[in-house]
């Protein structure tokens, strides 16, 4: 028969004990510990705070943004190679702007580290199946984040302005982000129901918006940049022509 192990009659060491962290025992050390928490989730919320004034007047719908030239659409993972719902709900914006006539180009800006995992590439065929030309359509494929896809959009797509096209939760960093790269921009917020996955990435954005700062204030380069491309200006040329 199996026996199981007794579990440990003895008990810590006061070593042991003296490691472990202790609440202050005092009204004003525990008034002081509260303080020092709640002085943290201010620091904490601040650089949020900060795109939310920087970004007010910058954000719009599908049905009122400006004419623009260009979109950028945000990788935003893939579910055995097809775009994931998010992603699928930016796309699904970007496709009715160019139907509405609103823009003449996409530019799909993602992840292709890797052989088996392109983001632009399943972009590009979800948007030919909603009704975007394929001439219409540049793909990004060292979009590894939101700073480096607005660094790559000026520095080698030649983008100077531009409609974002992402979450709400995530559409304000990209905004500034592409604003301190050099991309005058409207972004356009799409959210569908609001699912754990929404929540996830409203909070992950607390964390993202410290870095998205950070981004602003040092400038770093992209983990790469290669060298200039035409795609965007040859498709804004023909979409001219037509």
């Amino acid at each position: 028969m199996l026996r199981l192990p007794r579990p440990s009659t003895r008990r810590p060491s006061s070593a042991r004990l003296k490691r472990l962290p202790r609440l202050p025992r005092t009204r004003a050390g525990q008034r002081r510990a509260v303080q020092v928490i709640m002085l943290l989730c201010v620091l904490a919320l601040l650089p949020a705070t900060w795109l939310y004034v920087v970004t007010g007047d910058r954000l719009r719908t599908t049905a009122d943004v400006p004419r623009t030239g260009v979109a950028v659409v945000f990788g935003a993972g893939l579910w055995d190679g097809e775009p994931s719902p998010y992603l699928a709900h930016r796309l699904d914006a970007a496709a009715r702007l160019y139907r509405a006539g609103r823009i003449e180009v996409v530019l799909v800006t993602g992840d292709n580290s890797r052989e088996d995992y392109d983001e632009p590439d399943a972009m590009r065929a979800y948007l030919t199946r909603h009704g975007v030309p394929d001439g219409r359509i540049v793909s990004d494929y060292a979009g590894f984040d939101t700073w480096d896809s607005c660094v790559r959009a000026r520095k080698i797509f030649g983008i100077h302005e531009a409609v974002l096209i992402s979450q709400g939760f995530h559409i304000r960093r990209a905004v500034e982000l592409c604003r301190a790269a050099g991309v005058r921009s409207y972004g356009v917020g799409v959210d569908a129901k609001h699912d754990v996955t929404w929540y996830y990435g409203g909070a992950r954005e607390v964390f993202a918006a410290g870095k998205a700062l950070l981004d602003v204030v040092f400038e770093p380069d992209p983990r790469f940049l290669g060298r200039k491309e035409p795609g965007v200006a040859r498709a804004l040329a023909a979409a001219g022509a037509r």
